[in-house]
């Protein structure tokens, strides 16, 4: 079982790590992984591998078998052997931008409160899927709303609560087409605001920001009729 780095700290950049085992694709499984694993609507990260004055460009990061992270290289060159140590360093221009994006649409789904039927994140923008009969009317007051809640710099935090806990709070999960991640029975919440005044909370595996403010100006894009009652929305990062 790879060892979460991401989880425990999304600001760090470079780690040492021990290759496990190699993949029948080309691809290599480390002890423990600074590389997201694609999943949630947010792509994998991509970085470098060096051991031994060798090197190795890692295109993205794909989940395993249970809770392995599987990096696969960029370019076809002889990988690290197993048992090697390596030190992995991630594209982190990239992952910054994955973790203001990500934040930022869990304020989206704040300001527009409705079922969210799909989504999507790249370094500069991001979209959501509502399920929604009518688009918005006002993307100005939205806009306007979204930006508010970034100057708040209202702190981001994570927790874990257990299935049970969750079945007995349905309304925490947005989502209606993916079953929040569950890690070992426990399912990871994402709170933006405090414990005791939070504006947002709902399950989440991906990385963010520590505060609103890191996210940055927003803008709202367009809004697209995807179905009788599908809405998709583009929010873009805007310096």
């Amino acid at each position: 079982m790879t060892e979460l780095l991401f989880r425990k700290d999304a600001y760090q950049r470079e780690a040492k790590a021990r290759v496990t085992r190699h993949t029948e694709e080309g691809g290599l499984v480390l002890d423990a992984s600074l590389f997201y694993a694609t999943g949630g609507g947010q792509p994998g990260d991509s970085g470098r591998l060096e051991w031994d004055g060798q090197d190795l460009s890692i295109a993205t990061a794909v989940k395993g078998h249970g809770e392995d992270i599987v990096l696969v290289p960029s370019e076809p060159k002889p990988l690290p052997p197993v048992g090697a140590h390596v030190t992995q360093s991630i594209d982190w221009d990239r992952r910054f931008g994955h973790m203001r994006v990500h934040t930022a649409l869990h304020l989206l789904s704040v300001v527009i409160p409705f079922g969210v039927t799909g989504g999507q994140i790249s370094a500069r923008h991001g979209r959501l899927d509502f399920d929604m009969p009518e688009a918005p009317q006002d993307k100005a007051a939205l806009e306007q709303m979204l930006n508010d809640y970034v100057s708040l710099d209202a702190r981001v935090s994570d927790g874990w609560i257990t299935a049970a806990e969750l079945d007995a709070t349905p309304e925490l999960v947005k989502t209606m087409a993916v079953k929040p991640p569950r890690s070992g029975g426990d399912i990871r919440l994402v709170r933006i605001g405090e414990a005791d005044d939070w504006i947002d909370l709902q399950p989440c595996g991906g990385t963010h920001v520590a505060r609103t403010g890191e996210i940055g100006a927003l803008r709202l894009g367009k809004i697209e009729n995807k179905g009788r009652q599908n809405r998709r929305v583009y929010l873009h990062l805007d310096s």
